[in-house]
């Protein structure tokens, strides 16, 4: 089913699966060059980064987040997009949020070897702390499934969810550090930012892609079972309030 939501996403265009590699690859083009040309940006003030590193570092931000908006955006319209499954069969719809997270989870690899590739072309080298990556991806896909399931299940009776969703992850976009360091904000603000969950995934991604720092081991055992918990929790809800899919639908 992941594949077929995959392939199903390019069907009837001419490049196909192409573009899930070629999309990451122009936004990466687009960032560099106007961030590293027009605007000349470094990530901190008198930073010795090169000039395309900005551009790396932002893209990172941008996986993640993408990575999350997809899951969050697209979870409110899978089980009224799979009406059949409700009304006809004995199905398990659980299932059906782990596929969208499956087809992002995908798109987010293509994007993410394409953020490795530049950065060895930029910079000639690729830190050893890379072999982190899964760990530091891992509880951010435990959280989102717990989400996935949720928005799955309110999408069904409150058709409104899918609207607000959109406004939730553009806000979450500005309110990450996505576009900016945390340590840019003042001291009062960063204890607030930090409560994001994309927050802490963003920097430690960073920490071993762009800087080659060790992760926060404590960090991400606490946002491990954090996530753990809410995913459980938002599996309990989806499963009560499955029995009155077919009765809206």
């Amino acid at each position: 089913m992941t594949k077929r939501e995959v392939i199903g996403r390019y069907k009837g265009s001419a490049m196909g699966l192409a573009w899930s590699f070629l999309n990451p690859l122009l936004m990466l083009i687009v960032y560099t060059f106007v961030f590293s040309v027009v605007f000349k940006a470094r990530w901190s003030v008198g930073g010795d980064e090169s000039r395309t590193q900005f551009a790396v570092i932002l893209f990172v931000g941008m996986i993640i987040h993408g990575f999350f908006a997809e899951i969050v955006n697209r979870a409110p319209q899978i089980i009224l997009g799979n009406t059949n499954y409700v009304k006809k069969v004995v199905f398990p719809l659980e299932i059906l949020p782990v596929v969208n997270l499956c087809a992002a989870l995908f798109h987010s690899l293509i994007s993410l070897l394409v953020l490795v590739v530049a950065f060895v072309i930029f910079n000639g080298y690729i830190h050893w702390t890379l072999i982190f990556l899964p760990l530091v991806f891992l509880p951010l896909v435990i959280f989102c499934l717990g989400l996935g399931w949720v928005f799955s299940s309110l999408g069904v009776f409150i058709r409104d969810v899918g609207q607000t969703t959109m406004i939730i992850t553009t806000i979450m976009m500005f309110l990450s550090p996505v576009f900016f360091p945390v340590t840019a904000l003042p001291e009062k603000f960063q204890v607030w930012i930090m409560l994001n969950p994309l927050t802490f995934i963003i920097e430690q991604a960073r920490d071993i892609l762009i800087w080659g720092h060790l992760p926060d081991w404590k960090g991400l055992l606490i946002y491990t079972l954090s996530a753990i918990l809410i995913t459980w929790v938002s599996y309990v809800f989806f499963q009560k309030t499955r029995k009155g899919f077919a009765d809206v639908l």
